[in-house]
């Protein structure tokens, strides 16, 4: 459980708020050592001045290099003074119905009063982790600018301001001001991201009862947060998503956000990135020679990508989508006529997708790898008279194959090998590599991050020690940061 404290220049500072002795001076915060029995601190950083090397820099300083979890942290103060680093397209997602060409408003950790900007609020408290935000936005041919984005100090807030700044603070970290469950005390807390509403989820409800008795066995407290939550990520020393992940949907901005914060993150977003991505992951498989089906990327600007591909490609061949997941955005496609169609729907989609060899097998290899070892071993049997894993009916049904689940050592060495060597080219974390065997010869057709983790499935070897396992580099983890 991450324990919380408020740092601000004078405590005096704080006379109008519900008092707290959880608020501490900045020379309380410098002159102590806060290690709480060594377990996690939380530190929000509220003195006036962020500037370089004045007092409120040093606190974000010091609390890096304690291993404590602070807001914001010195590379967020850095950033928020170059607003280069904001994201081209970050306003032309939000609408704003505003009748005035000016606007001028305060973020309170990811709160905002103004009508229609709090999806931009949210997204640039997930930026910079800097508590108040104060923003203007001129409108200029018909388009929203930032023209100033910058630290407030919360010293200056007027009455209203006030009320609403110690809301936003309170539903930011409510630890601050409710007491602790009197319950069994684990040294770390973890959050475990599972969206409650997915048909197709990483693990099943059997597999997530299993992560939590792991985690408890080892001293730490697992607890499932839902999408909504990530404005609760301060009160965790780690992060384990397990709802299926995307760039573009929430799993990565909550891997992100966890990463800036100091969390251990598991998908870290770089694995995301790259592992959502069959474009890139063809590219990078490629350039360091690891064996896979033979692949081309074609581009829908180009005017002769069909001639390009069939001259490189013989039929049937599978076009692929490249962010789809559990077979989806996948088809086979037998002749000219149907690579046509199913190119163009796909290229609605996406202005890049990748066509590959198809290669029929009964089944594939699923290699589970985690901290660059292989942890376990799968085969996924193709659905029953489909030619892929999964398949997706018309009424939306989705059948699968069997599966047979073995110890390691009876996999081939080069399929292991293989696998994990395909990791590497990723990261250290968590990981499903696919590999088809064709006389002898193993093709790695993708890594994904978020594997698939059900009971009786990908456990039905190892049982709870599959389990133990993943919670155990988590704990070795938040060990190695000091928390």
């Amino acid at each position: 459980m991450a324990n919380l404290l408020i740092v601000t220049d004078q405590v005096s500072d704080w006379q109008q708020y519900f008092p707290s002795e959880q608020v501490v001076s900045v020379d309380q915060y410098l002159d102590t050592d806060w290690k709480f029995n060594h377990r996690s601190v939380q530190v929000v950083n509220l003195c006036r001045d962020y500037g370089y090397m004045s007092s409120g820099y040093y606190v974000s300083l010091m609390a890096e290099a304690r291993g404590h979890r602070v807001i914001p942290r010195v590379m967020a103060i850095n950033d928020i003074n170059q607003p280069f680093f904001l994201s081209s397209g970050l306003i032309k997602m939000h609408k704003l119905s505003s009748g005035t060409d000016v606007i001028s408003t305060k973020i309170y950790f990811g709160r905002t009063p103004q009508k229609g900007l709090e999806k931009l609020a949210r997204r640039l408290f997930e930026q910079f982790m800097v508590p108040v935000i104060e923003l203007e936005m001129h409108k200029y041919q018909g388009q929203w600018q930032i023209i100033k984005i910058a630290p407030f100090p919360f010293q200056d807030l007027e009455d209203p301001e006030q009320d609403f700044f110690i809301e936003s603070l309170e539903m930011f970290s409510t630890k601050v001001w409710r007491r602790p469950k009197q319950e069994k005390k684990y040294r770390y807390d973890i959050a475990m991201l599972v969206d409650p509403d997915e048909k197709m989820p990483p693990s099943d409800a059997s597999a997530l009862k299993r992560f939590h008795r792991a985690a408890n066995r080892l001293g730490m407290n697992l607890e499932t947060i839902s999408p909504d939550d990530l404005s609760r990520l301060g009160e965790f020393d780690g992060l384990f998503i397990r709802a299926t992940t995307n760039i573009s949907n929430y799993t990565y901005r909550f891997a992100k956000t966890a990463e800036k914060m100091g969390l251990v993150v598991m998908d870290d977003s770089e694995s995301i990135m790259k592992c959502t991505n069959k474009v890139f992951l063809t590219e990078l498989l490629e350039t360091n020679k690891v064996p896979a089906p033979k692949s081309v990327i074609i581009r829908s600007f180009d005017p002769d990508w069909k001639t390009g591909l069939m001259e490189q490609l013989a039929f049937p061949m599978v076009l692929k989508i490249p962010d789809g997941a559990f077979s989806r955005g996948v088809v086979k496609v037998r002749n000219e006529q149907e690579l046509e169609k199913e190119a163009g729907t796909l290229f609605e989609k996406s202005a890049l997708i990748l066509a590959q060899a198809f290669m029929p097998t009964d089944f594939d290899w699923r290699i589970g790898v985690m901290n660059r070892q292989a942890i376990f071993a799968c085969k996924y049997m193709m659905s029953r008279g489909h030619w892929q894993i999964y398949q997706h009916h018309n009424s939306g049904r989705v059948t699968a194959g069997g599966f047979e689940t073995l110890d390691l050592k009876q996999v081939p060495k080069h399929v292991v090998d293989v696998a994990v060597k395909a990791a590497n080219l990723i990261g250290g974390g968590l990981y499903g590599v696919d590999l088809k065997e064709i006389d002898g010869q193993v093709y790695v057709i993708e890594v994904n991050d978020n594997p698939s983790i059900d009971h009786h499935v990908e456990d039905a070897f190892l049982g709870d020690l599959l389990y133990d396992r993943i919670m155990t580099e988590f704990l070795r983890r938040i060990q190695m940061r000091g928390f």
